[in-house]
């Protein structure tokens, strides 16, 4: 769905000056957060059962493809690997595999080994640093890189695997080095190209121009038709999902995400943003409505929480005790229009993810927030019984409980108020 804005009581400037974007018509997500969510440092690795039902979520979010681990990294790894993959075939669910690799045979094996256990295709993601800075830091020469590159790619399309090539920190990496590694990566196989931040440094304007870059030497490469760019970024600058729009606008086709944003350091761009930024934009048509479920159960997993001011699903993205914004949401709502409610101070609309707007009440409150929370709850909301609980909020630091706003009302109705 994206903003309707044709009944001329929103205007989109996005598409009134300079510079205006014409968005695909869809973008493909893949999911790490059961690979790159786990390597952060304050993370609990949830058993493989547990990992099952959150690939149901994804599979009900419409996210099309899921990096499934390392399997290289060990046996616990392995197992929980095969175990998502058994699930995939077993359930004939749509999302599709990948494992994530380094440029060597003893980590793309067990990939192999896995999709030939479960008749699963998996789709081997295989990384490697492609900056100057890794260079040097790990006394590679660029032939070692291409040298890895070819015999990584070549050996796991022998055993069957299409390749996605990952040139780890793409962003702080030169035009020069990454045309030969990319056309080295195509002659020997790769079907993606996937262009990271991996380390958060980059800009939507640095992101715009290495993806511009990149389509075009598709587009002037012979060998470069039919190659998919994917965009994985992080988000130590706060810039991730920016950087992912940039991505998405000059020409990557699927970007990647976790929950919540968790992963190494301080995580990649969340996957609840993109999903629901891409439907408001239209590039994507999900349902949404089990996103805050998707969230909460990779939290509860993970044993990561949920800041309350988290856009979307945090306990507070719908939610107000300001008196001018209560009133405005109420005012939508006996309009009887869901549309008005939604985004009348809101940008995004709580009902695309199964979500209400929530009034509460508190020192910042009004009147009207005190009649809809007594009438939601059935209550007469008579000026007298108004006045107290107004007056109770007023006195307080936060915002009332229901108890404490339910204690107001019994000692107003047993007249010892």
């Amino acid at each position: 769905m994206g903003i309707s804005v044709g009944n001329g009581l929103i205007f989109d400037w996005a598409s009134a000056g300079l510079r205006t974007t014409v968005w695909p018509a869809h973008v493909m997500l893949d999911d790490e957060t059961l690979r790159d969510g786990l390597q952060s440092p304050s993370v609990t690795d949830p058993p493989a059962a547990v990992k099952v039902e959150i690939l149901h979520l994804m599979e009900n979010l419409g996210i099309e493809t899921v990096d499934v681990g390392l399997p290289g990294a060990g046996a616990r790894q392995r197992e929980a690997v095969l175990a998502l993959c058994r699930e995939i075939s077993s359930q004939r669910m749509r999302i599709r595999p990948n494992c994530a690799a380094r440029t060597m045979m003893v980590d793309i094996r067990p990939i192999a080994e896995a999709s030939q256990l479960t008749g699963v295709p998996i789709e081997a993601a295989l990384f490697i640093g492609s900056s100057p800075i890794r260079q040097y830091v790990e006394e590679w020469t660029l032939d070692q890189i291409l040298r890895h590159t070819r015999e990584a790619i070549r050996f796991a399309v022998r055993e069957g695997l299409d390749v996605m090539y990952v040139t780890e920190d793409t962003v702080r990496s030169s035009p020069e080095h990454l045309r030969i590694l990319f056309a080295e990566a195509i002659e020997a196989g790769a079907k993606r190209l996937c262009l990271c931040d991996t380390c958060g440094a980059a800009t939507p304007e640095a992101v715009w121009n290495l993806v511009s870059w990149v389509k075009k030497f598709l587009s002037e490469s012979g060998a470069g038709v039919g190659i998919g760019i994917d965009w994985h970024g992080h988000r130590d600058r706060g810039l991730d999902l920016a950087n992912s729009l940039a991505a998405i606008e000059a020409g990557a086709t699927r970007v990647h995400g976790t929950a919540l944003g968790i992963g190494e350091r301080v995580g990649n761009t969340p996957m609840e943003q993109l999903l629901v930024n891409l439907n408001l934009l239209g590039m994507r048509h999900d349902d949404l409505s089990s996103l805050p479920k998707y969230v909460d159960s990779v939290s509860a997993a993970t044993s990561v929480p949920v800041p309350v001011n988290t856009p979307m699903i945090g306990r507070d993205a719908f939610r107000t005790a300001t008196g001018v914004h209560a009133a405005a949401i109420i005012k939508a709502q006996k309009k009887g229009d869901r549309w008005l409610t939604d985004f009348v101070y809101s940008g995004v609309p709580a009902s695309l993810i199964g979500r209400n707007q929530e009034i509460e009440v508190g020192p910042m409150s009004g009147s009207s927030n005190v009649i809809f929370y007594l009438s939601q709850r059935g209550m007469v909301a008579s000026h007298e019984l108004v006045q107290a609980v107004l007056l109770a909020a007023k006195e307080s630091n936060r915002i009332l409980q229901e108890p404490e706003i339910l204690a107001i009302v019994r000692r107003f109705e047993s007249g010892t108020s």
